[in-house]
């Protein structure tokens, strides 16, 4: 009688596909997994400690940095949880503003992650299409914000100057449809890409929800749970949350690839709200000595990733007592438990890649 014998196999942290350091201790029957322990930390940079020694203006600019993809989603948390605790209302134009900022950060999002996935399955060109148009999106936060990644553009209150050159937007909206026709065209019933992804790291929605699994991965599970619908930025904006039911690695691509249409629509309904030559108002809150009243704070949003949410206990302070962030990309990668098991090590990167896992979301 032969005993079963297994192999411990280390998948990353120095690896190509893993963006960004990320360590999987794979234990391997075979090329078959039998089990799969995320050891995260490599990255850490107390960003929720750090906050505990900044007051909230000085806090604000490190917030983009939680998720350097998705900066915006953050900074507008901060903005909307010192604004609702001091009382401060929004104008019409700031919120559809934020919106329409929001919207482009999600698409500059999703495309650098179809490039990404695209990438480490094997496929080179898509990644430098996606870059392509992404390109348009980070040089118009460029001419808007001075800045291509950590934009810093909301304030408590408002954002920093009234929005400008519409006309790009105009243009990244107007391309883009046409561009993601080309990604599907090239992608979708492609089949080696279907052979990687159909059936593969097949996602339950009883796991999902007992992982606290949020935003597209969800959604692709059959679960309808997109907390745009009751957002009060979106108020008056029409869209449809996309919900698929194939719950796989495929599903997974095809609900960004639709979620990219849709905020699409929103970005155009937000152009359409803006009227030209309205003056800005805001209700900016002077950030020298601003303190939260004592007691505790909670907003959240529909990130690129997920739920994302921000925890503020205050003591009366300029300073946050206890800070903390609640982001996807940690559900995420505590799911690679559950959803690597019984797979196929050459699988083990392409389902991970389709849960689309940024590490600094993990050791913030």
């Amino acid at each position: 009688m032969t005993m079963k014998k297994t192999l411990k196999l280390n998948l990353g942290p120095q690896h190509p596909s893993t963006h960004g350091v990320l360590r999987l201790i794979l234990e391997l029957d075979g090329e078959k997994i039998v089990s799969c322990e995320p050891d995260v930390g490599y990255l850490h940079r107390g960003m929720e400690k750090m906050a505990e020694n900044m007051t909230y203006i000085q806090y604000l600019p490190t917030a983009d940095r939680i998720d350097y993809l998705a900066g915006c989603f953050y900074s507008e948390l901060l903005c909307r949880t010192v604004e609702k605790a001091k009382g401060v209302e929004l104008s019409q134009r700031v919120k559809t503003i934020r919106v329409i900022l929001l919207e482009l950060n999600r698409i500059a999002s999703h495309l650098l992650w179809i490039g990404a996935f695209l990438m480490d399955l094997g496929a080179v060109s898509p990644f430098f299409y996606a870059m392509r148009e992404r390109e348009m999106i980070l040089r118009y936060f460029e001419k808007l914000t001075g800045q291509r990644m950590m934009y810093n553009y909301f304030v408590f209150g408002g954002v920093r100057k009234d929005i400008d050159y519409i006309e790009d937007i105009e243009n990244i909206i107007k391309i883009l449809p046409e561009k993601i026709k080309d990604y599907e065209k090239i992608i979708t019933d492609n089949p080696i890409f279907l052979k990687r992804t159909k059936g593969k790291g097949i996602l339950e929605q009883d796991v999902a929800f007992n992982y606290a699994v949020t935003g597209v991965n969800l959604r692709a599970s059959g679960i309808e749970y997109d907390i745009r619908t009751t957002d009060y930025l979106y108020e008056g904006f029409k869209f449809k949350p996309v919900v698929l039911e194939g719950k796989d690695s495929w599903a997974r691509y095809k609900a960004r690839i639709l979620e990219l249409k849709e905020s699409i629509k929103i970005i155009e309904q937000g152009l359409n709200i803006l009227t030209y030559g309205e003056k800005l108002e805001q209700n900016l809150i002077n950030p020298i000595n601003l303190k939260l009243p004592e007691g505790e704070y909670y907003n959240e949003i529909e990130a690129p990733r997920g739920l994302a949410s921000v925890y503020i206990k205050s003591t009366g302070d300029d300073k946050p007592y206890r800070l903390k962030w609640r982001t996807g990309s940690y559900y995420s990668v505590n799911l690679l438990r559950k959803l690597l098991v019984g797979e196929y090590l050459n699988d083990a990167i392409a389902i991970s890649g389709s849960l689309d896992i940024i590490l600094p979301e993990v050791d913030k």
